[in-house]
């Protein structure tokens, strides 16, 4: 018997059946693409992590920088009309004889926000959050210049820290945001650690002459005339990021032992600390003053290195310091 659409019982029977394992096959497809659209993708589930942005003022040896996969924003550097990125184009020796052979002391810059938005736009398409940490903003624009590019690339995961510090007193908060986030740290961990940081680390420094402040005048012709023929030697700290002069001590032995007085006067000798030992072109007075440190305070780590040019400007041959802070 037929309908009125003149199919018979078993044409009807036979359009149901292929009507139903349609609908089924359908049904699984959406539930397909609906199981695939709830699992992460490879790089959410494999690669997203915080990667961390600092400048070239960090002060962190290659090895650590490539072993950690830190992106490095160089400081520019210019003698005269002649402009060099930090540890691409000009490295410490050719730093060194340009000051001598020029008789000039060169002026730097920070990275321009063209450099971070690269950065920016690389790590934010491989699925990652992005940490800026930078010398301290308060004689640095490098913190400014990372927050224009973050405006520039609104789609970029991207938090800017302010160290409040400058070499390796940076370079420590870098690596251990680098280790915290390779450890699967989340952001508010890592920045609470590095607050915690920023709020007990100091840095004494003290340069072994004055000619280089002189030559780029920090310190008046006078002044350095009468420090020299007083043997005094100025103690630099960092309070609140500010650098300042801190004390004048006298001979170049009395001032290095001043900064080991100033580190216990700040941490005691009983806390574990982690260690800096910043030295420009003096390895081993740099040495020296590690074995110190390490007699005289609980050092649970320690690092050593030379300063890097965009900051050894200022002071010349001779630094050295003493970073630290609870580890």
């Amino acid at each position: 018997m037929r309908n009125q659409s003149g199919l018979s019982a078993s044409d009807r029977g036979r359009r149901a059946n292929r009507l139903g394992q349609m609908l089924t096959s359908l049904g699984h497809v959406w539930c397909s693409v609906y199981e695939y659209r709830k699992r992460p993708t490879r790089v959410q589930l494999e690669d997203s992590m915080i990667k961390i942005i600092a400048d070239s003022t960090c002060n962190l040896p290659p090895d650590l920088i490539q072993q950690h996969d830190i992106r490095i924003a160089p400081i520019a550097i210019q003698f005269g009309m002649e402009t060099y990125e930090e540890g691409i184009d000009i490295d410490r020796d050719a730093f060194y004889a340009k000051i001598e052979e020029m008789g000039i002391i060169p002026t730097s810059s920070q990275p321009p926000p063209g450099v971070f938005v690269d950065h920016y736009r690389e790590l934010s398409a491989q699925g990652h959050q992005v940490l800026v940490i930078t010398v301290t903003r308060k004689h640095s624009g490098t913190h400014n210049s990372a927050m224009l590019a973050k405006d520039l690339v609104p789609e970029a995961g991207v938090v800017v820290f302010d160290s409040a510090m400058i070499s390796l007193g940076t370079g420590y908060m870098v690596l251990e945001a680098a280790r915290m986030a390779e450890a699967g740290a989340s952001m508010d961990e890592v920045l609470a650690r590095l607050g915690h940081i920023r709020a007990h680390a100091t840095l004494f420094f003290t340069p072994a002459t004055l000619r280089y402040l002189q030559m780029s005048g920090r310190v008046g012709g006078l002044k350095a005339a009468l420090a020299s023929i007083l043997d005094l030697k100025p103690i630099i700290g960092t309070v609140d990021g500010q650098l300042d002069v801190c004390q004048n001590v006298r001979s170049r032995s009395g001032s290095i032992a001043r900064l080991i007085e100033l580190t216990e006067r700040a941490h005691g000798t009983q806390t574990p600390l982690n260690i800096a030992i910043i030295h420009a072109r003096a390895p081993q007075v740099a040495e020296t003053l590690l074995a110190r440190v390490k007699s005289h305070f609980p050092c649970r780590g320690t690092m050593v290195e030379d300063l890097v040019a965009s900051l050894a400007v200022h002071g010349g041959p001779g630094i050295v310091g003493i970073g630290a802070y609870p580890a």
